[in-house]
């Protein structure tokens, strides 16, 4: 009961903030105290219990560094001419009408790439919603085809931090995962790419509305070099270089083409990185403009802040009662189906995609003896529902990089279908 009672509590902080449209931030420092007073009250001293939180904050403070990285990259992408350089000289290779199955295909190129949805959505998802809206296609539809790229790579790319996860709470094999991931993705990625191509049909896309080259080459010197950061990131990527060292050295490559050839000064660039690029031509300024450390602040706030239940939860034990709730479930609807519930639930939670599969995996642990099956389990849920939570940052950063609406999670018709394919062949096979 009082287990219940501290989580419920929780909950309804959250819902408070989310119904009131603030950020969710204080909900989760009230989270942190909620926890903490619930394992006073049930016999828990405060020091180990503090002690397990800051460690496992410890453990996820890393993410910041490649958040920080986003939001530099983002920028000098952006500042660099290299965003604006890469549609400028595609805007005449791509058919209005495929705009929106190509935003998933190049997205989902891109991230098995770098293994990073945030880093997939801050390149390739800018690039292609800036395409895409400049062909008056719908935001809405233009960020959920990004959204279900991105994270079809996240998944399962072997330079995934998700995927890295997942194998290591597992103890499988990361290329055996793989295999079986792709294998469970074949029907859903399928039906996702003929989703998005019948999508045409309900848009009016033009490809003369803008002269988007001539746009941006009165803003920007579109010169060849320009797009040097995009082919190291490549570079880097197909060479499986960490993506931290990779978006490093593609953001270190922008920075003397800002300076030498969009003829930016220091101080524009720091004040760039910090706040994020804004062009001086106002009509260029809606396709280009965002990026920045700033941008990040509130998502790595909520990362660190999160993180640390997952280490009280640990030291108090409260999540045994979800633990009989979801042997009980299992029991009625396969083990898939409960761990698919638990991941609903530590996703509206966690509010980030690592603290859901590592709650996801702390309470369905013993549902699955065999280590490959409880990969793919967590692989077809808690990787992929997290970015349908609308309040959670991993859907939030990636929109927020491209500038598309959270109303794209509508769209983000992967991520739903993954899940459900797997749901109706698990029901298949209990009967």
């Amino acid at each position: 009961m009082p287990e219940i009672i501290a989580i419920l509590s929780f909950c309804a902080v959250l819902v408070a903030c989310i119904a009131c449209g603030i950020s969710i931030i204080p909900a989760l420092l009230a989270g942190v105290a909620i926890f903490l007073m619930h394992g006073r009250l049930t016999g828990h001293a405060f020091k180990p219990m503090v002690a397990k939180g800051l460690a496992t904050m410890r453990a996820a403070s890393i993410v910041v560094v490649t958040f920080m990285l986003i939001g530099i990259l983002t920028t000098l992408w952006r500042a660099a001419g290299t965003v604006p350089f890469i549609v400028a000289n595609t805007t005449g290779l791509v058919r209005p009408h495929v705009v929106i199955l190509l935003t998933f295909l190049l997205n989902c190129l891109m991230s098995l790439l770098t293994g990073s949805s945030f880093a997939s959505a801050a390149t390739m998802g800018v690039i292609t919603m800036t395409l895409g809206t400049s062909m008056n296609i719908s935001p809405m539809l233009l960020g959920g085809a990004t959204l279900s790229g991105i994270y079809f790579g996240d998944r399962c790319s072997p330079v995934s931090t998700s995927a890295q996860l997942v194998k290591t709470l597992t103890h499988t094999n990361i290329f055996d995962n793989i295999r079986l991931m792709l294998r469970t993705a074949t029907v859903p990625f399928a039906l996702s790419c003929a989703i998005y191509a019948a999508m045409a049909l309900c848009t009016h896309p033009s490809a003369g509305s803008v002269d988007i080259t001539a746009l941006f080459s009165k803003a920007f010197d579109l010169h060849w070099v320009t797009v040097v950061p995009a082919v190291v990131l490549v570079i880097l990527a197909v060479a499986r270089i960490d993506v931290r060292a990779t978006m490093g050295a593609s953001a270190l490559s922008a920075l003397p083409i800002c300076l030498f050839v969009q003829h930016m000064d220091w101080p524009e660039i720091g004040r760039a990185l910090l706040f994020g690029f804004h062009c001086a031509d106002p009509r260029v300024a809606p396709l280009v403009d965002g990026g920045g450390i700033g941008s990040m602040v509130k998502v790595m706030l909520i990362v660190c802040i999160s993180s640390s239940y997952s280490g009280i939860f640990q030291e108090t034990g409260l999540l045994r009662g979800a633990h009989r709730l979801i042997s009980s479930l299992a029991r009625h609807v396969s083990v898939f189906g409960a761990t698919l519930a638990a991941s609903i639930a530590t996703g509206a939670i966690a509010c980030n995609q690592t603290l859901s599969i590592m709650l996801t995996d702390q309470l369905c642990e013993h549902l699955e003896s065999d280590g490959q099956r409880k990969a793919i389990n967590l692989e077809d849920t808690a990787v992929v529902v997290a970015p349908l939570i609308p309040w959670s940052i991993a859907s939030g950063v990636p929109l927020a990089s491209v500038g598309a609406p959270t109303s794209s999670l509508l769209m983000a018709v992967f991520l739903y279908l993954l899940p459900l394919t797997r749901l109706i062949d698990a029901a298949v096979r209990r009967k």
